[in-house]
C-alpha cells in the first residue's frame, strides 16, 4: 500500500514537471528590438571619371652645367643652394695652355698685318707705275696677286685669333640665367672634360608637370583636359589643364608625354619633384555616400539600405561597386539608385534583414 502511494506521488510530480516544461516551450520569446539608425537619401552628383599617374615637376629653365673645354679645375666660386645671377662666374678651368695659344695667334696676326700693310703701299706704287707705262701688265698682275694673298692671310689670322679668344672664354664657366645652384660633385684640382657634370642650375618658376599616359588611352587624351595635382601625402596642390600632348610615343616609357602648367607657389614644389596627377577624362552623375556607410566582407563592398515592409523597416545588405573617392565620400558606380535610403551609422552592428528604426522616419 505504501509503495503504491509513493509511485502515485512520483507520477504526479513527473507529470507536473513535464507540464511546466511544455508551458515554457510554448511561450513565444520577445520580438527583436529595432535599432535606431541614421540614414541619408541617395542623390546623384557630378563625379569626375579619372585616372591617377605619377608626374614629375620640371622647370622650363633648368640647365646641366658641363664645360665646353677640358682642363684642370682651378676655382669653384659657388656652393649648393646658392642663388646666382645671369653671367655670374661659377667656376674657372686652368686656361694657361689656351692663353699661350691666343698669344701665339696674336703674334701671327701682327706678322700678317705687317706684310699686308707693306703690300697695301706697294700696290699703290705699282699701280702708278703701270698707269705711267713703266711696268708691264704681268708685273702689275703679280703685285695685285701678292696684295690679295697677304690680305687673305691677314683676314684669316684675325678670324683665328677671335676664335681662340672665344675658346678662352669657355675656361670661365658662367651662369646662363638667374637660378639656384644644385649639387656640386666636382672639386678643385679635378680634371674635367666636356662630359663632366659640374653642377645644375634651376630656376624654380615656369614649372610644368610631366605626365606619361599609357598608350591604350592615347585616343582619349586631348588639350584642355582637367588635371588635379597632389603631393605624396594626398594634399591638393593645384587644379590645372593639359596644354601639351606629344604627337609620338616615348619609346623608353611606352607612354605619351603630356604637360600641364603649374602656378603653385615656388616654396611648395621643386624642380624634379615627384607628385601625383589625376587626369580627369569626363564627368558624369553618380551616387555619393559617406565612407563610413560602406562595409566589406570577403573582398566585396556592401551598404545597408532601408526597406519598408508592412510599416516595419529592415536593413538590407546591398552589394555596390565603388568609384573614385570624393573628399570623405565614395562615388558608387553600381548598386544604388537615386532615392535609396542608405544607413550611415552603426553599420558594424547590422546584419542582413535586421529591423531598424530610421531616425526622423
Amino acid at each position: 500500500m505504501k509503495r503504491t502511494l509513493m509511485f502515485s506521488g512520483a507520477l504526479v510530480l513527473g507529470l507536473t514537471v513535464i507540464g511546466c516544461q511544455k508551458s515554457k516551450v510554448a511561450t513565444p520569446g520577445p520580438a527583436m528590438q529595432a535599432m535606431p539608425v541614421k540614414t541619408m537619401a541617395v542623390a546623384l552628383q557630378p563625379v569626375a571619371q579619372s585616372s591617377e599617374y605619377v608626374a614629375t615637376i620640371m622647370s622650363r629653365r633648368s640647365a646641366t652645367m658641363q664645360p665646353q673645354v677640358s682642363g684642370r679645375l682651378n676655382q669653384i666660386h659657388v656652393r649648393s643652394g646658392d642663388r646666382v645671377s645671369a653671367g655670374q662666374v661659377l667656376m674657372e678651368i686652368d686656361a694657361q695652355p689656351q692663353l699661350a695659344t691666343v698669344e701665339a695667334q696674336r703674334a701671327t696676326e701682327r706678322q700678317k698685318k705687317a706684310l699686308f700693310d707693306y703690300n697695301a703701299l706697294e700696290i699703290e706704287r705699282q699701280h702708278k707705275l703701270f698707269d705711267a707705262g713703266i711696268i708691264s701688265r704681268d708685273v702689275w698682275d703679280q703685285a695685285q696677286q701678292s696684295y690679295d694673298n697677304t690680305k687673305a692671310d691677314y683676314e684669316s689670322a684675325v678670324s683665328l685669333r677671335k676664335t681662340q679668344e672665344e675658346q678662352l672664354a669657355y675656361y670661365t664657366v658662367r651662369a646662363p640665367f638667374d637660378g639656384i645652384i644644385g649639387d656640386v660633385p666636382v672639386h678643385v684640382g679635378d680634371y674635367v672634360s666636356t662630359s663632366t657634370v659640374l653642377t645644375t642650375l634651376d630656376q624654380n618658376r615656369d614649372l610644368e608637370a610631366y605626365i606619361y599616359i599609357p598608350t591604350d588611352r592615347s585616343t582619349e587624351v586631348r588639350l584642355g583636359m582637367g588635371v588635379e595635382l597632389y603631393d605624396t601625402n594626398g594634399k591638393l596642390l593645384e587644379k590645372t589643364k593639359l596644354d601639351f600632348v606629344s604627337p609620338q610615343v616615348d619609346s623608353s616609357m611606352q607612354g605619351i608625354l603630356v604637360k600641364a602648367p603649374i602656378d603653385t607657389a615656388a616654396e611648395m614644389v621643386r624642380n624634379s619633384q615627384i607628385i601625383k596627377a589625376r587626369v580627369i577624362w569626363s564627368t558624369s552623375p553618380m551616387a555619393v555616400i559617406p565612407v563610413l556607410a560602406v562595409t566589406r566582407q570577403a573582398g566585396q563592398t556592401f551598404v545597408f539600405v532601408v526597406h519598408e515592409q508592412q510599416g516595419h523597416f529592415f536593413a538590407t545588405q546591398t552589394p555596390v561597386t565603388l568609384g573614385d573617392t570624393v573628399g570623405n565620400q565614395y562615388s558608387i558606380s553600381s548598386g544604388l539608385s537615386a532615392g535609396d535610403k542608405v544607413i550611415v551609422s552603426s553599420t558594424q552592428f547590422l546584419v542582413n534583414g535586421m529591423p531598424v528604426m530610421p531616425l526622423g522616419a
